[in-house]
């Protein structure tokens, strides 16, 4: 007979961790790109319970020295890159609000003018 091999829990584990990580990518991609509202919910949704569900996997195999984390990043580090991410929010906060102001003021029949082409 022909011995079968067979997954160790911790490669099983790590697989399922790996293609949890995987969906989640995709359902932030798909929540993100969606237009309709009720769509947008339900990515949202899905998105939350894998990162639940993927949380709780790597707990457990944590807890269980299956995953090896990575060395604690240091405190300055941490907050380097949090006030780089905030100017950024704020930032592309202001580039919106301000194509939301430029796109109100631009006068209804503009858009279709044929003596000015749309691309220059």
């Amino acid at each position: 007979m022909f011995n079968k091999p067979t997954l160790t829990d911790e490669d099983m584990a790590s697989t399922i961790l790996s293609d949890l990580k995987r969906v989640t990518r995709e359902y932030a991609t798909a929540a993100t790109e969606c237009v309709c509202p009720d769509l947008r919910q339900m990515f949202t949704q899905l998105l939350n319970s894998t990162l639940t569900l993927q949380g709780e996997l790597y707990t457990a195999m944590s807890q269980n020295n299956m995953y090896n984390a990575s060395s604690p990043a240091l405190k300055p580090e941490i907050d380097k890159q949090l006030k780089q991410y905030q100017q950024t929010q704020q930032k592309t906060s202001q580039f919106v609000q301000q194509a939301q102001m430029s796109q109100s003021a631009i006068p209804p029949n503009s858009a279709t003018n044929p003596s000015m082409p749309a691309y220059q």
